[in-house]
């Protein structure tokens, strides 16, 4: 239904962005790795004047099994109010969340009552691979033309190209593949972009098989997962230049650009280097006529102690990976924060000097061998780690998930990686765990968390045309 005026929670700037009210919900995936229950979206309380802060206060299970929901979004958000494509009377209401496994789409309906999403459209594989000629739909972007899903997968059990799928406003319906010409672009797994610069930026995991049952050790060692960035006329369609970070850095993933839409940087973060079991995060950025991308930020593997305490798949190397998962970016551009997955480790980062990051801040909690503990349940060790991280748009309130993938989940935490989200408040003085905030265990019935996405936006999920 259109609106007389714009959805007041699209913000013309970062500033405005950055002021407007906070959230009071939370929306969270969580999958069931038996894929014995239906996937879910939880609702989580997060005013803190409520009564029921920190509780799942509303729930609503998937038809089906074994979709294993991963990155999911708004159907519409603050690029609704970009000159060039406007749809200033559409609103944010509808979550567009994929199954990575299945390759089902859900559109769930969160307006009339927020705490009880609603099913209200389900795209099944074959249109997405009839339609775009991709599968394992992966993440979503609103763009203000359309949505945009990426996907790691071809169509009818091709491997690849992986690539991004074109999702109608309105109707859903996927209108086709994105991609006019993708020149040397082969694996998928992220895409944002300047859109203010008609520039869009791709980055890559690996094909279905390379990931589906964990990682594979043969391909990691010999460098096969992805390690470019590739960089696109967004307006055109067309690959423009592709940037090879170099094979020792497997799996680049997760695409955080400046929101501010005058600039022309971003960070990217890079799982693992096989040299070292080293992450990294990668700043993109103009450099004359072409792009390039320069690292700034290394975070080495720790050692294990013990090295019978580690998992399988990384006991050769008597140490403990960082494994840097997903980093997000703060609206006001200041911070960075940095999930350190193997480690239990969630970095905070001053990014002011984007070329310069200072590190100002981390907190423990889980881990492949510490199983920190919450401070408000210092008797529990956790599994898992910081992985998934979404920052308010205000930039005060930061939550963590503990799950990644599930295969990847039993690999690297073979005792079982149980169940928890956190909230951590930031300032500029520092930043620290809400202990009135920890929802874990029996709170998300058996499944397990993974992607969070807040009432009215956040910091990774709108793109801002003015400055």
């Amino acid at each position: 239904m259109a609106l007389w005026k714009p959805d007041p929670t699209f913000y013309a700037s970062p500033r405005d962005a950055v002021s407007a009210p906070p959230e009071k919900l939370a929306y969270v995936a969580a999958f069931d790795r038996a894929a014995e229950k239906p996937d879910a979206i939880a609702v989580l309380d997060v005013d803190p004047g409520s009564a029921s802060y920190g509780d799942v206060v509303g729930w609503t299970d998937l038809p089906h099994l074994g979709d294993e929901l991963h990155h999911f979004g708004w159907n519409a958000c603050s690029s609704a109010l970009c000159p060039y494509a406007p749809h200033p009377h559409v609103e944010r209401r509808y979550l567009i969340v994929p199954g990575l496994r299945s390759s089902r789409v859900y559109v769930i309906d969160t307006k009339d009552d927020p705490t009880s999403p609603e099913i209200v459209k389900i795209l099944e594989p074959d249109e997405l691979a009839k339609r775009a000629g991709y599968s394992r739909p992966h993440t979503v972007h609103c763009g203000p033309e359309g949505l945009y899903l990426t996907a790691l997968g071809g169509a009818h059990g091709e491997e690849g190209p992986g690539g991004i799928a074109l999702l109608d406003h309105t109707s859903f319906d996927v209108l086709g593949r994105w991609e006019v010409d993708r020149g040397p672009q082969y694996f998928a797994y992220d895409a944002w972009w300047h859109i203010a610069h008609d520039v869009l930026i791709t980055s890559e995991w690996g094909t279905p098989s390379m990931i589906e049952d964990g990682v594979v050790g043969e391909l990691l060692l010999g460098r096969k997962y992805g390690h470019s960035l590739h960089f696109w006329d967004l307006r055109r369609r067309r690959h423009v230049q592709e940037v090879d970070l170099g094979d020792q850095h497997q799996m680049v993933l997760e695409l955080r650009p400046a929101h501010d839409p005058t600039k022309q940087y971003g960070f990217a973060g890079v799982v693992v280097s096989v040299e070292d079991l080293s992450a990294s995060v990668w700043l993109w950025h103009r450099d004359g006529d072409r792009w390039a991308a320069t690292k700034v930020i290394t975070i080495p593997a720790e050692p294990a102690g013990d090295a019978a305490s580690l998992p399988e798949v990384i006991a050769p190397f008597g140490a403990v990976p960082p494994l840097v998962t997903d980093i997000d970016l703060s609206v006001d551009d200041r911070w960075l924060y940095v999930s350190c997955w193997g480690t239990g480790e969630l970095k905070r980062y001053d990014v002011g000097d984007p070329f310069h990051p200072v590190e100002a801040g981390s907190v423990r909690i889980g881990g492949i061998t510490r199983r920190t503990p919450h401070p408000a349940a210092p008797d529990l060790p956790l599994a898992g780690g910081p992985q998934m991280v979404e920052v308010s748009r205000d930039g005060k309130r930061v939550y963590i998930t503990n799950s990644l993938y599930g295969s990847w989940d039993d690999q690297f935490y073979p005792d079982g990686v149980g169940a928890w989200m956190a909230k951590l408040d930031s300032t500029g003085g520092g930043f620290a765990f809400d202990e009135r905030f920890f929802p874990h265990g029996d709170a998300f019935r058996g499944r397990r968390p993974h992607q969070t996405r807040l009432q009215g936006g956040d910091a990774s999920s709108d793109s801002y045309c003015y400055p």
